[in-house]
Parts: structure tokens; C-alpha cells; sequence
């Protein structure tokens, strides 16, 4: 059965921050332990419930593609036995699936996303200025219709509780470099390319997703943190896409539709959220795990 975790609770272990979603700690020899907890942000505040066995999902789906991609990137994953690190006394069954022991990266200051269709802040930013991140796309686009090419649309890393923001390449190269922001770009498109043509033999469009990059000692790049997961990307059925529309997706759509019924101002703090539309979430993830990594939530 699924363990459901809403907050690590490690002694002795240095936390060195509690972000929307994962806690780290810092462990000897330049490593991290990261825990992905079954917190559920959205609109870019954190909910007050957790999503049951979540983090054990993100944690499995994101682990698969690492293995799957490692050979065009590596990534920060050093492939030790999370209960070698646990403090005595602590449960292991409670972070086998959902703890992974990580190099500790210096991380490059950027969201480097990918965009294969036009949706979300992409959408809105084309109807208003024919544009995505400065990028000028071909006139007459319709919403979720796929581009012509993949785009890297880069934005801010904005902190717990504010919004990140969509900027131009150049913005990128004057905050790390021009060297370090076309390596960033490149490696964004060929993981998607390569993610997309795969996820689509399993039914799948990733319709746009979001890295992280770091860079080790030797100035090495790494992909780290999670990796196209339901929290990180768009997945759509391939069933049911239909260009014009907003199609139903894997992620928390159920949840985000609920709270922009519900009135709410996207203002922190979030309300609480319906048994129901929790359940309906934890199914998609579900889904979304058994149908890219054949792996049975059980």
C-alpha cells in the first residue's frame, strides 16, 4: 500500500529547506537525501492536503526517466540505498519510494521548460502578443494545437508563495551566461524531443514539461531534482486531444479546476480541497506511472 508523508521528520539530518513539494537534507560528502512528500501545490501555494502516495509516484516516475535519459544527460542521482542514511528509529518502508540519495549540485538560477503545443501561460501570452519568451510564433494558432517545432520558454524561479514569470532567452544569458544558457537550451529540447517520441508510444503527449539544471565541480551539467512528472509537465491521453480546447490531463487539473470554481484569489493560503477531487488526482498520477513506466500503484 502507498505511504502518505505530508512532512519528513528526520533527527539529526541537517534540513536545509522545505520547498512546495520536497524536503532536502544535506548528508557528508557533498550529497543530498531529497524527500518527495505528498504535498500538492497549485497556482504556486502549497494545499493544506496531501495527496496519498503521491510523492512515492513522482519520485518512481521521475527515477524512470532519469535511467531512460541518462544517455544524453547525466543526471544528479548517485543510486545508494536511501536506508543507509535514515536516522536510527526511522521507518524505511516510509521512504523507500519516494527518498533518493543525490549529488549536490550547484543549481543553474532558471525553470527551463519546453514547449511542444501552445497552453497554460504560453496560451495567453501567443493571444495577447503572437509571442511565447520573445519568441514570435506563426499567426493563427489555436489553443493545445502542437507547434511547429518544440520552444525552450524559460521563466524565473520564483520562491514558496510567488509566481514565476516568463522571460526571453537573452534574460537567461545575462543571468548565467551565454555558454551555460545555450547548454541549458539544448539539453531542454533534446530531453523533451526524446520524451515526447517515447510517451507517445505509451498514449501520451507531453504537451510541455520544466527541468532544473545544476552544475557540479568541474562545471559538469546535470538534470536534477524531478523529472517529467505529473507536477512537472502536462501530460494528455492521446485519446481524447482535441485541438481548441484545454484537454483533460494526468496532473492536478482536477484539483486546479475545483479551486477556480471555488473562487478562491490564488492568494496563499489555499483552501482545503474535497476528498473526492484528492482521490481523482491520486488515480491520475496512478494512471500516468502504470502507463509511461508500467509500474502498478498497489
Amino acid at each position: 500500500m502507498p505511504t502518505t508523508l505530508s512532512q519528513s521528520d528526520l533527527p539529526g539530518l541537517d534540513l536545509i529547506h522545505r520547498g512546495k513539494v520536497r524536503d532536502v537534507y544535506a548528508l557528508p560528502g557533498n550529497r543530498l537525501l531529497m524527500v518527495a512528500t505528498d504535498r500538492l501545490s497549485a497556482f504556486d501555494s502549497v494545499l493544506p492536503n496531501p495527496i496519498p502516495g503521491k510523492g512515492e509516484m513522482l519520485c518512481q516516475i521521475s527515477n524512470f526517466w532519469f535511467e531512460k535519459t541518462k544517455h544524453l544527460i547525466p543526471n544528479h542521482l548517485t543510486g545508494e540505498d536511501v536506508a543507509s542514511v535514515l536516522p536510527p528509529g526511522v521507518d524505511p518502508a516510509l521512504y523507500a519510494k519516494r527518498a533518493v540519495i543525490t549529488k549536490r549540485l550547484k543549481p543553474v538560477p532558471v525553470e527551463a521548460i519546453a514547449r511542444g503545443y501552445i497552453i497554460g501561460s504560453g496560451w495567453k501570452d501567443y493571444q495577447a502578443t503572437g509571442a511565447i519568451c520573445g519568441i514570435t510564433l506563426p499567426a493563427g494558432l489555436k489553443q493545445a494545437q502542437q507547434l511547429p517545432e518544440p520552444i525552450f520558454t524559460p521563466s524565473t524561479k520564483a520562491a514558496v508563495g510567488d509566481h514565476d514569470e516568463n522571460v526571453s532567452f537573452g534574460a537567461v544569458v545575462a543571468a548565467v551566461g551565454a555558454d551555460m544558457a545555450n547548454a541549458v537550451r539544448d539539453a531542454t529540447l533534446k530531453i523533451y524531443k526524446f520524451a515526447a517520441e517515447y510517451a507517445a508510444t505509451r498514449g501520451i503527449i507531453i504537451a510541455d514539461t520544466k527541468f532544473e539544471f545544476g552544475t557540479d565541480e568541474n562545471g559538469t551539467l546535470y538534470i536534477m531534482d524531478e523529472m517529467l512528472t505529473p507536477d512537472s509537465s502536462r501530460f494528455w491521453p492521446a485519446e481524447s486531444y482535441e485541438v481548441g480546447i484545454s484537454p483533460p490531463s494526468y496532473d492536478k487539473q482536477f484539483v486546479r479546476d475545483y479551486l477556480l470554481d471555488s473562487g478562491w484569489n490564488k492568494e496563499p493560503p489555499a483552501p482545503s480541497v474535497p476528498d473526492a477531487v484528492i482521490e481523482r488526482t491520486a488515480a491520475k498520477y496512478a494512471e500516468a506511472l502504470e502507463r509511461l513506466a508500467d509500474i502498478r500503484v498497489s
